[in-house]
């Protein structure tokens, strides 16, 4: 693919989008990023006891999107503390959020 001047298009950039919303695309995945939003830190086991999941799956899935620059984590002593790497991601989720509801049926 071409950049086009015209659109502002970067290969680059589109190739780093696609990867981050693949990386987003898994159900546990979303549910990770929803505990996540509203500038929510928590750890491996915070995040594993929450959902109902294996530590070693809460991890692979955290490593994931921290892997494509979705999150980010900070080591506080003993605990790594996973959280969003800029808020506009973070917005993301509640636009996904949005669009999955159920409409009204009146």
């Amino acid at each position: 693919m071409k950049e086009n001047k015209d659109c502002d298009l970067n290969i680059e950039e589109l190739e780093k989008a696609a990867a981050m919303l693949k990386a987003m695309a898994h159900p546990m995945r979303v549910a990770i990023l929803n505990l996540l939003k509203d500038g929510k830190k928590m750890t491996v086991s915070e995040i594993h006891q929450i959902l109902g999941i294996e530590q070693s799956a809460a991890s692979h899935h955290l490593g994931i999107l921290k892997n494509k620059t979705v999150l980010k984590s900070e080591r506080k002593g003993k605990n790594s503390y996973y959280f969003f790497k800029n808020k506009t991601l973070e917005k993301l989720i509640h636009c996904i959020n949005r669009c999955s509801e159920k409409e009204d049926t009146k």
